[in-house]
């Protein structure tokens, strides 16, 4: 069996390392390639590895790094042309935005320095609906995102600390109240959204109350579906237009 197709995280961390590096610099031997071997491995994306020996190995990293040669319109030569769409797509989404592409680069490496953290992210999957959802930042940020939110002795903190300035869980957004819908099985219930956008990860793990909403599952999923365009302040004044 082959082993997974390259992931977006991946492709962004190998087109930043495409950048730093001469053509004559990218080969399986380059320290930085064996490098990005090593931290593609330690990614929490793809738990089943059918040829665990070969997967992200560095002579792959660098016949990886050899496509984007074929894709680069500043490169003269040939390349290797067998580039997924994937890897076009990427590349051409982040040409002329070297100083966005490091950003999201370096937030994957922080997010994944931490092994332990890292381990951890394994067990926060997506579900079904959010699997479809494409956020440019990847799949690694979005696994620390749920991560934080799903911490249960914060959110106990930001359900108490709500609950003795207000005196009830509203939803910031929408003023939806489960308890007052739902009777006594609603009581106490409501969700929590990490307000800080993905690509604002500056590799920080500790999550802050003040980073914290407490929102409806609608708003929720509205919140998550458009991610760095809607904050909770945004979606609450479109829900009064």
């Amino acid at each position: 069996m082959r082993n997974p197709k390259w992931h977006r995280d991946e492709i962004i961390l190998a087109l930043d390392l495409y950048h730093s590096l001469e053509p004559g610099q990218i080969h399986g031997r380059n320290p930085a390639v064996i490098e990005l071997s090593e931290l593609l491995n330690r990614l929490p994306i793809f738990d089943i590895r059918p040829d665990a020996v070969k997967f992200r190995n560095p002579n792959g990293v660098g016949l990886k790094l050899s496509n984007f040669l074929a894709i680069d319109p500043e490169y003269h030569g040939k390349g290797m042309q067998s580039y997924s769409k994937l890897d076009e797509q990427v590349f051409k989404e982040f040409d002329g935005k070297r100083f966005e592409l490091k950003k999201i680069a370096d937030s994957i490496r922080n997010a994944v320095k931490d092994i332990n953290l890292s381990n951890k992210l394994y067990e926060t999957p997506e579900n079904d609906e959010e699997s479809d959802f494409i956020f440019k930042e990847g799949k690694v940020l979005y696994r620390l995102h749920k991560y934080r939110e799903r911490n249960s002795k914060l959110v106990l903190k930001k359900k108490s600390q709500h609950l003795q300035k207000y005196g009830s869980l509203d939803c910031e957004a929408c003023d939806f109240n489960f308890q007052v819908k739902y009777g006594d099985l609603g009581a106490g219930y409501i969700e929590c959204h990490h307000k800080v956008a993905l690509s604002d990860f500056d590799g920080r793990v500790d999550t802050r109350l003040e980073d914290l909403a407490l929102v409806c599952s609608n708003c929720h999923r509205m919140l998550h579906k458009s991610f760095e365009t809607l904050s909770v302040g945004n979606l609450k004044s479109q829900l009064k237009l």
